[in-house]
Order: C-alpha cells, then sequence, then structure tokens
C-alpha cells in the first residue's frame, strides 16, 4: 500500500515538535487568565455544571488539529506510479539453418545430435523475445520451415516438430541451406542480419556451391556463424534401415569440412564453432546470444497524484469552525 506513497518535503515534519511547546503555553496561559475568588462558604450558591465552560479547550485542540494538518501538507504527500514501455531500436533478423539429414540422428549428444540441437536452440530463442526468427530445414535439399516473425510460440512449435524424414532428398547440401537463410534476409530491414548454419557432414548434395551462397550473404551484408556438431572420432550412427522400419547404429567416423565452415564464416564476419558435446553446444549459443546484442530504448512514465490539497482543506476547515464556535457559543467565555 504504502510502496508508491512519498512526502516531497519530510523536513517539515519537524515543525510537530513545537506542538508540545504549544501545549505547555496553553496550559500556562490558562492558569493565568484564571480569576479566584476566595470566599468562607459556598453553601449560599446554587451549584450548576456548565458544561460549555468544561468544553472550551476544544477551541485549542480544534487549532492543533488543523496546525497537525497543515504541516502535513507541507511536507506535500503524493502517489507515485510508475510505468515503463520498451522500444527495440536496432532489432536482429535470425535465420537458424538446420542440418536433419540421417547423421544427425547420431547419438554422440544426448539424447541424439538433432534433439540436443533443438532442446539448446528452444533456449536461444527464448532469450531473444525482441528480435524476429526463421527456421531453414535442409539435408540433400532444403525448405523454410518458418518465415521471419516475432511470434515466438510459432517458431519454438515449428522447431518442436522438426524432425528427420526420408521425404527430404539425403545427404547434406550446405550451399542449398545457405542460400535459402540467404533467401530470406535479404530484403530484411533489420539493423542487423545473421544466419547461424547447422552441420555435421560435409557438402556433397545440392545444385549451390556453399562459397557461391556465402559471397552472396556478404553481399547482402549478412553475418554467418557456422557451428560443427559431433564428437572426434567415431559416432553410434545410422548405418542402415532394419526391417521393421528402425535404424540400426553402428560406429562411424565423424566427418565435418571445418574448412569449409571456417571460410563461410570468415567470409561474411561470422565465426565457426565446433560443439563436441551437449554442454559445448549450449555454451556455443549462449555465446552468440552475447555476440549479438539487440538496442533497446527504454521510456519510463511516472504519475504524481498530489494529496496534501484535502489536508490543506480540512485545516482551513477546522480553523474556520474554532473560529466560528469561538465567536458564538463560547464567546461569553472567551
Amino acid at each position: 500500500m504504502w510502496n508508491n506513497f512519498e512526502f516531497v518535503n519530510p523536513v517539515f515534519f519537524w515543525l510537530f515538535l513545537l506542538l508540545p511547546v504549544l501545549i505547555l503555553w496553553y496550559l500556562w496561559k490558562r492558569k493565568q487568565q484564571t480569576a479566584a475568588l476566595k470566599i468562607s462558604s459556598t453553601q449560599g450558591f446554587k451549584t450548576q455544571k456548565n458544561w460549555l465552560a468544561k468544553l472550551k479547550p476544544l477551541l485549542f485542540v480544534l487549532r492543533l488539529v488543523a496546525l497537525s494538518a497543515l504541516i502535513v501538507a507541507m511536507a506535500r504527500p503524493r502517489t507515485v506510479d510508475e510505468s515503463t514501455r520498451t522500444k527495440t531500436t536496432k532489432g536482429i533478423d535470425i535465420v537458424m539453418a538446420i542440418d536433419v539429414s540421417a547423421s544427425m540422428l547420431a547419438r554422440d549428444l544426448r539424447p541424439n545430435r538433432l534433439e540436443a540441437l533443438k532442446e539448446v536452440a528452444a533456449r536461444f530463442i527464448n532469450a531473444r523475445p525482441n528480435d524476429r526468427i526463421g527456421l531453414v530445414e535442409y539435408a540433400g535439399e532444403s525448405f523454410t520451415k518458418t518465415p521471419l516473425t516475432s511470434d515466438k510460440s510459432i517458431v519454438l512449435s515449428s522447431l518442436k516438430s522438426i524432425t528427420y524424414n526420408n521425404i527430404i532428398e539425403g545427404g547434406t547440401a550446405i550451399g542449398m541451406g545457405l542460400g535459402t537463410s540467404v533467401n530470406r534476409l535479404k530484403d530484411s530491414r533489420a539493423k542487423s542480419k545473421i544466419i547461424i548454419l547447422l552441420t555435421d557432414g560435409v557438402n556433397n548434395s545440392g545444385v549451390i556451391d556453399p562459397k557461391i551462397a556465402s559471397e552472396l550473404a556478404l553481399e547482402f551484408e549478412i553475418k554467418v556463424y557456422t557451428i560443427g556438431l559431433g564428437t572426434n572420432g567415431m559416432a553410434l550412427s545410422p548405418i542402415g534401415i532394419r526391417p521393421d522400419g528402425g535404424f540400426q547404429y553402428g560406429n562411424q567416423q565423424v566427418e565435418i569440412d571445418e574448412v569449409l565452415l571456417k571460410e563461410i564464416a570468415e567470409a561474411t564476419g561470422g565465426k565457426y564453432f565446433r560443439a563436441t558435446s551437449n554442454t559445448k553446444l549450449e555454451e556455443i549459443y549462449e555465446e552468440i546470444n552475447k555476440l549479438e546484442k539487440t538496442d533497446i530504448e527504454e521510456f519510463k512514465y511516472t504519475n504524481y497524484d498530489e494529496k496534501f490539497r484535502p489536508w490543506v482543506l480540512l485545516a482551513l476547515g477546522l480553523l474556520g469552525l474554532e473560529f466560528l464556535l469561538r465567536y458564538t457559543v463560547f464567546k461569553g467565555f472567551v
């Protein structure tokens, strides 16, 4: 209740120290003004209680309360209501190009590469509330899963639905994935445009050369961060399909074209990362999140509701009542 209440001039509360002095002065003055009559006996006087005489100190009480109200008014009480509004001044458009080839089902990351990526990418998306994000899938060919949007619920739902399927042509078309991502960003008016390209293999299919795609990214001022996903050495990967349709797993050598990924990143002003574990993958996305900052302008609005006026009106009312009583009801006792 009192969190947004304040006094602008609390120093005036020191004036309350004068009230005890005024009370002492009133008691002393009243004693001095009281007449004394000495007689031998009061039996001849008919006693009658006069209630007006007993209520006379009420005038002084009214004045004290009026002075107290004036002191509170001078301290200037008020309530403060603050509200803020944020405005993104330099938004970033981000396209995440995700390799969905069969090798992404390798189990060197838990539970596999694709699911580990989806978990970390979801946290990255949630950490970018002020940016537009789109998703591109690629294997032997590529397509846009989600166009650029600021609706994170749509992006997260699309990310969750990404799975390996045999509808997309097999292989790893890094150039196709990068080219489709560039196409989604080339008309963007955002202050900064970036692509996060993730793969666990080498470019072995597609009609677009990765180097040409990186030149297009550079032409449209798009920065590309590349991530090579997979452990060093051998990884438990799909090597065939069983009669029931499930994958047969076996150890295979991890092959990632790190030279190509580094060239793409360097050519566009980005950076290459190697994710060999779940923890390392998470650290990579956290680093990208820190490297690409969105400038946010915050506007703060403060509304002051002054509360001193009722105290002034109360003081004036009490002083008026005291004046009225002093010169009407209590006139004969003043």
